[in-house]
């Protein structure tokens, strides 16, 4: 079975932007490029790496930890379903007792420890370490964040409100194509480099980057109107 690009987003449920950086980092390649015409194809293994990154999503990994944890020489698929199966059974019994705990505090108790995810956390870096703790992994960390690149995260952040400035003053609108495209980059930017960047955090990202005078400031040195523009763009993107 081989796919094209729109086909594979389809059946997957992710944006062809998304795919477009997945390949860009490394994270999944296409199986096939034609060299003619440069069309992205995808097979049987690519939906089934697709389903490992899934999950893993499912479960708050940032896409660097996917990274490292699929590029290990010792990645074992079956082993990897079988942390991953107990690391869903343990987030469903935090929300069980979150649940639970609602209804305790409807009667007036103390419900704090219901907040406790400690088990689930403990677990999820013992997944990272394993599958990271190796020679290969360790050659690999070093090749892909020197010094200079990690000292470069930064600046990919202010060249991505730098592209929202030229969009703004181009004369598009924060719903457009161009502006939401900007804010998948952003957000995706935000995962790789950073933490999770979910929607819930994404918004308030973008009611911060107006709230706070220092980050407007520094957004909108860019071009007055960069940070309202952003936030207007976050905004729309997380409710549509």
């Amino acid at each position: 079975m081989k796919m094209q690009i729109n086909e594979f987003a389809k059946l997957t449920g992710v944006s062809v932007r998304t795919l477009h950086y997945y390949d860009e980092i490394g994270l999944l390649t296409p199986a096939e490029v034609d060299e003619w015409t440069g069309y992205r194809f995808y097979d049987e293994n690519s939906l089934e790496k697709m389903q490992q990154i899934m999950f893993y999503r499912e479960l708050d990994f940032s896409l660097k930890s996917i990274i490292e944890i699929l590029s290990s020489p010792d990645y074992d698929k079956q082993k990897a379903l079988d942390e991953q199966k107990r690391l869903l059974i343990l987030k469903k019994e935090r929300l069980e007792k979150l649940i639970s705990a609602i209804d305790s505090a409807k009667k007036g108790q103390n419900i704090m420890n219901a907040f406790d995810n400690a088990k689930f956390e403990n677990y999820k870096n013992e997944v990272k370490e394993k599958w990271g703790n190796t020679e290969a992994y360790k050659e690999y960390s070093q090749k892909g964040y020197t010094k200079d690149n990690f000292n470069a995260l930064g600046e990919g952040l202010e060249r991505i409100l730098e592209e929202f400035a030229i969009c703004m003053n181009s004369g598009a609108t924060f719903d457009s194509v161009d502006a939401q495209k900007l804010v998948e980059k952003l957000q995706n930017y935000i995962t790789e480099n950073f933490y999770a960047c979910t929607n819930e955090i994404l918004a308030g990202l973008g009611q911060m980057y107006v709230a706070d005078e220092r980050f407007k400031n520094n957004i909108d040195k860019h071009s007055i109107g960069t940070a309202e523009f952003v936030s207007k763009a976050i905004e729309y993107h997380v409710h549509h």
